[in-house]
């Protein structure tokens, strides 16, 4: 038997840190049995690997799952050691991102920052309601502190408009967000797993602003969700709340705090 224990895979053509698709996929692939008993961590060149039965965990790639701080080590771990009779990649968000991070963002660092910048060029909360009043004053109430954060945090002025009609921001701003990430991510080892973790964020919010205002200590988790989804809870007021959505909007909670949770362990 190997001595290395290989960590099941998302389903083929699934985005890793997409909660829903993993949920359905949980529901229609077989899950793995647990085959370990144990789950723990141990040095490994400069980090900490996680280990299952004194084995180290592979990545989908094949690489060690070995992450640069203890304690976020020893999160992954807890995910392993929480599985019951069998193993559901859907139940370890922590475990997907760094996955991702180990096989896939590390060697595309620059790449993945341009995505992520791409999002302040059209960032969610420039782009506002022309009405009824009540969205525009819950949008301004959620979204003006963001927009003040940017300027007072990074000298970044951005442009707002009633709609959807695009709206150019300053190359400047656009320049102070990229040079913030850069800064925020720096370069060592800690680097392409907060990358993850950011990415993970900015998608699920869809604002690059909010998750920067996030991450920088100026909001806390549950404000920065709840400023993503103004839109969604002026509609669930006027209309009620579909049960289907709110699963998957529970569903994509998770993987945020597991982001937000992920970037904080391997800052400590």
């Amino acid at each position: 038997m190997s001595d290395e224990v290989t960590k099941p895979s998302a389903e083929a053509g699934a985005p890793s840190g997409d909660p829903v698709a993993l949920g359905r996929q949980s529901q229609k692939t077989p899950l793995r049995k647990r085959f370990y008993t144990t789950a723990g961590v141990m040095p490994h060149e400069g980090g900490f690997a996680v280990m299952l039965d004194g084995r180290p965990v592979l990545t989908p790639a094949k690489t060690r799952l070995s992450l640069p701080t203890l304690v976020a080590a020893e999160a992954l771990a807890g995910e392993w050691l929480a599985q019951g009779d069998e193993i559901n990649p859907a139940e370890m968000p922590l475990t997907r991102i760094v996955n991702s991070a180990i096989d896939g963002v590390a060697q595309a660092m620059e790449a993945v920052t341009e995505d992520i910048v791409k999002y302040a060029g059209t960032d969610l909360v420039c782009y506002r309601a022309e009405g009824p009043d009540s969205l525009v004053k819950a949008q301004a109430e959620a979204w003006n502190p963001v927009l003040a954060f940017a300027e007072a945090d990074m000298g970044a002025r951005f442009f707002c408009v009633e709609g959807l009609i695009h709206v150019a921001q300053p190359e400047s701003s656009l320049a102070a967000v990229r040079a913030k990430v850069d800064r925020m991510v720096g370069t060592d080892a800690t680097a392409p797993i907060a990358l993850a973790s950011l990415s993970v964020m900015t998608g699920l919010t869809g604002s690059l602003l909010i998750v920067l205002a996030r991450v920088s200590g100026a909001m806390s988790l549950a404000q920065a969700w709840a400023a993503a989804h103004v839109d969604e809870d002026f509609q669930i007021k006027l209309w009620g709340a579909d049960q289907e959505a709110m699963d998957r909007r529970g569903r994509r909670f998770a993987e945020m705090a597991a982001a937000d949770r992920l970037w904080q362990l391997v800052r400590s």
